[in-house]
């Protein structure tokens, strides 16, 4: 399968071509759960995780959210 470079928080990374976002994020090992997507410079809606495929180029932000207080 062929790759393709992408950003991913400032790094870049390599991911298999044809991927779509849920699919990057399985593969990184990301637990899609508590994550907000911000891609190419726009917030990605989690319902459009299944459909985005990636590209070459593709800018991702990808933000885990931390539960806590008191």
């Amino acid at each position: 399968m062929s790759a393709v470079t992408v950003v991913i928080n400032g790094e870049s990374r390599e991911v298999p071509l044809g991927l779509t976002v849920n699919e990057m994020l399985a593969q990184l090992g990301i637990p899609a759960g508590r994550v907000a997507i911000e891609y190419n410079q726009d917030i990605l809606p989690r319902s459009r995780w299944d459909q985005t495929r990636i590209q070459p180029g593709d800018r991702f932000e990808i933000v885990h959210f931390v539960g806590g207080g008191s």
